[in-house]
């Protein structure tokens, strides 16, 4: 059966595709006056591709544009002075040092690298070989009727030898460098996140207390500042520092200074108040993983801590 089709002449055909492939011959009549459509392309080139008119067959070619890089940017840290703890400034530290996100598999495996490497390892027994005793059979070895013994030095007897005990030996673990300065970076970082982290802008100090009255002063101190069971960690800790003294015969907290904290440290506790040289001193320290245009580079100097695996 024949399909039914409108008889229309070719020329009508042609002449409909040629305005439909030159739109921009056509006129459009607007509400008020009548005005031709521009003469460009009506789709729009992207911005980054441009064309050359120098040859009819040129092709568009890609520019380059300046993509911003994600690992470059920086987060806000607020400052606060010691010891009232009061807001007073705002600084900014790299998202890769401040704003990593969380690896537990990471923090694990450094807290298991840590408390192998404190484990002392120190036991120690003698071996039979090692007990001071003479050799001499204890009794014959037959006509008593009791079991055949050797020399007063033998693991069954009392006094003698211990059969296969602990000798002094090292339980430290190997850990990549790159990964546990990966971790200390991860540990700020979740402090920073869940707003645990208190950087304060000059030292930690207390001044116009006396010696008696320092562990009752830091003691309030600690407990206004909902502080109690909180890390707080200096540059340095002297001798006669006698806040951090107040603060552990106190137990209202713990501290220490920036080369004795490891990544169970920075777990632990309610909250970690650090000195603002103290945490870029970690951050220029525990930055091996990073290539150098991303490493950070603190405007106090070159105060590093030793890697020591």
């Amino acid at each position: 059966m024949a399909s039914k089709r409108a008889a229309i002449p070719a020329k009508h055909l042609f002449t409909n595709f040629q305005a439909t492939q030159h739109p921009a011959a056509r006129l459009t009549r607007s509400m008020a006056t009548e005005a031709p459509l521009s003469t460009t392309s009506t789709h729009a080139a992207p911005p980054s591709i441009t064309s050359t008119s120098t040859s009819s067959s040129s092709k568009p070619t890609l520019v380059a544009g300046k993509i911003p890089n994600p690992f470059l940017s920086k987060v806000p840290c607020t400052l606060y002075t010691f010891p009232s703890l009061t807001p007073t400034s705002l600084t900014s530290y790299p998202s890769q040092h401040l704003l990593l996100p969380l690896r537990r598999d990471i923090l694990h495996r450094a807290v298991i690298f840590e408390g192998d490497a404190t484990r002392q390892g120190t036991a120690s027994t003698k071996h039979r070989s090692e007990v001071h005793g003479s050799g001499r059979k204890i009794r014959p070895q037959k006509g008593s009727g009791s079991a055949r013994l050797g020399d007063k030095k033998s693991p069954m007897l009392r006094g003698g030898g211990v059969a296969f005990g602990p000798k002094p030996r090292d339980f430290s673990t190997a850990f990549n460098k790159k990964d546990y300065c990966l971790a200390v970076r991860t540990a700020l970082s979740a402090r920073y996140r869940r707003g645990e982290m208190m950087v304060v802008e000059g030292e930690m100090r207390i001044e116009g207390v006396g010696e008696w009255g320092m562990e009752r002063y830091v003691r309030e101190m600690v407990d206004w500042n909902g502080l109690q069971g909180s890390l707080f960690v200096k540059r340095f800790v002297g001798e006669e520092d006698g806040f951090i003294g107040a603060l552990q015969s106190s137990k209202a907290g713990k501290g220490l200074s920036v080369d004795e904290v490891d990544v169970k440290d920075l777990l632990s506790g309610k909250r970690v108040v650090i000195e603002r040289r103290a945490l870029e001193m970690l951050f220029g320290s525990f930055q091996a993983d990073l290539v150098e245009s991303m490493r950070w580079k603190s405007s106090f100097g070159g105060d590093l801590l030793e890697w020591s695996a």
